[in-house]
């Protein structure tokens, strides 16, 4: 008995190492309450995917099925020719640690990824049989995230988007090109046609239970028109009618410049859960919209040379298209010794890493688009400057933006000022005038924020409008940031058995709690 816990430690130490590559730090995006005679919940927001060896950071059990693969993928660690120490899980396995990690309280789910073993579909299907176990055998309610093989029959897709909360396939690298070049097993359309399934299974799904179609906006700001552009020119570039730039693999009507674009499902009914191959779940499973969570996918930063325009430009083209819940990008690590990738021991692009994660958050909550943040003549982002405001000092006409007249698609603009606190101004100054000290609490960082902004006519500070003195004083603020960020030897994901010796200095507040007695 002991000799086989030792074994399954030994997996453990394994394939939870391997996957750390597999970036997946996210909320859960559901919210299921625990039930009777089941075990666990997911709740909505909060899940992420770093542990610790003292079970510090609610989590997710993040584990590889196994580490064999029949690819050669250049940039895997896991590739089939390196010369590494190989584990395989069984499904049974993989049930009875997520089971009881849970109930040591270290995890609130599961994510599980794989290598390709024997072919897609036999690793898929061994996917599904952790997930359906879990589900039935365990009265499973937590949260599960699983990785979809490309090339896997799509009866089994199916299967476990039924069970599992999120899907998401990797699209690995921004172009079919660089896919090529390092990954020459798989093709974007290999990539794309999973994605595309899972999209179309989500949209049916949601349909059949009179429920809206779209998980996410497809880029802007939902509901808004762009003040920049104007209503009509935004409600048309929403509804698609321009090319985006990415090739679909399903079906779909073609726009004006040739890219394929999916049509909803309409009022046919979603596809069958099984062909024969696999036992579909039964109804005491409690089964809910195909991937309630919706699906993501992650880009590798830094391996191939394309630029940070042309991310964001897929990036803009898979939230539209695809409707995904997120895009992840992953600075690559130089593990591998390849001509065609960088030297192993060279340092991760935390930073361009950084400057991604900001853009894509412009697109996705700030009504920005990849086109207005970098262009073909201006390819990267000023890694002095984080996106939003390397913009505004671009587009100083702009700017001042009155506080208490401006719009609320203007306020969101303003470097400094986040969507929360752009509400809250637009809610509060219709019950009565504002100054800069309600702005600092409702959020508004002044020290970026006063040099775009008046209030009832006056700045915070004399600011003359001219570019290169408000970039300096950006840079100012910001450079102790970006050195740590350039910096950062803290790069890998926390382990099962590592707490890495990470300490936080204390702040100030938690001085002032301290001597409170509030800690």
């Amino acid at each position: 008995m002991k000799s086989g816990f030792m074994e399954l430690e030994e997996k453990l130490r394994i394939l939870s190492d391997a996957a750390k590559y597999d970036v997946a730090c996210t909320s859960s995006g559901v919210d299921r309450a625990g039930k009777k005679g089941a075990l666990g919940n997911s709740m909505a927001a909060g899940i992420c995917h770093s542990f610790a060896s003292d079970g510090r950071c609610i989590s997710l059990l993040k584990i590889l099925l196994t580490n064999h693969c029949i690819y050669d993928c250049k940039y895997c660690l896991n590739r089939r020719s390196n010369d590494v120490k190989r584990a395989a899980f069984t499904p049974d396995e993989i049930c009875t640690l997520t089971i009881e990690f849970y109930r040591r309280n270290y995890i609130e789910g599961l994510f599980l990824s794989s290598g390709v073993f024997r072919s897609p579909t036999y690793t898929m299907e061994q996917i599904y049989e952790v997930v359906y176990k879990l589900r039935r055998n365990h009265r499973f309610r937590g949260y599960i995230h699983v990785k979809a093989i490309p090339g896997a029959d799509d009866s089994v897709l199916d299967e476990v988007g039924l069970l599992a909360d999120r899907m998401s396939v990797n699209l690995e690298l921004p172009t079919a090109d660089s896919l090529r070049a390092l990954a020459p097993h798989k093709s974007r359309d290999s990539i794309l046609k999973p994605m595309s399934r899972i999209r179309k299974n989500i949209v049916a799904s949601r349909q059949s239970m009179g429920q809206t179609v779209r998980l996410e906006r497809a880029w802007g700001v939902k509901g808004l028109s762009n003040g920049l552009f104007g209503e009509e020119e935004y409600r048309r570039r929403l509804a698609g009618e321009e090319g985006i730039g990415l090739e679909d693999g399903g079906s779909g009507r073609k726009d004006g410049v040739g890219t394929k674009v999916l049509e909803p499902w309409g009022d046919r009914a979603a596809p069958a859960r099984g062909s024969g191959i696999l036992r579909p779940p039964e109804r005491g499973l409690d089964i809910r919209t195909f991937a309630p969570a919706g699906q993501s996918t992650q880009m590798i930063v830094g391996a191939t040379p394309e630029s940070d325009y042309h991310m964001m430009m897929v990036t803009q083209a898979l939230y539209r298209q695809y409707d995904l819940k997120r895009v992840f990008f992953s600075a690559y690590i130089g593990l591998n010794d390849d001509s065609a990738l960088p030297a192993p021991g060279s340092p991760p692009p935390l930073l361009r890493e950084h400057r991604l994660y900001q853009a894509d958050w412009l697109l996705r909550f700030y009504g920005f688009r990849a086109e207005e943040l970098l262009s073909e003549d201006r390819p990267n982002f000023n890694v002095l400057l984080d996106p939003k405001c390397d913009w505004a000092v671009r587009h100083l006409e702009y700017f001042p933006v009155e506080i208490m007249s401006a719009g609320y698609e203007m306020l969101l603009r303003v470097p400094g000022i986040g969507a929360k606190s752009a509400r809250r101004i637009y809610n509060a100054r219709r019950f009565g005038s504002l100054d800069f000290s309600d702005l600092k609490r409702m959020g508004v960082v002044l020290k970026r924020a006063h040099y775009f902004i008046t209030l009832r006519g006056r700045q915070m500070f004399p600011v003359c409008l001219e570019e290169n003195r408000i970039t300096a004083g950006l840079i100012a603020d910001n450079r102790k940031k970006n050195w740590e960020l350039s910096h950062s030897e803290c790069y890998r994901q926390l382990n099962l058995f590592d707490d890495m010796k990470l300490q936080a200095a204390p702040e100030a507040e938690d001085f002032h709690k301290a001597a409170g007695g509030q800690m």
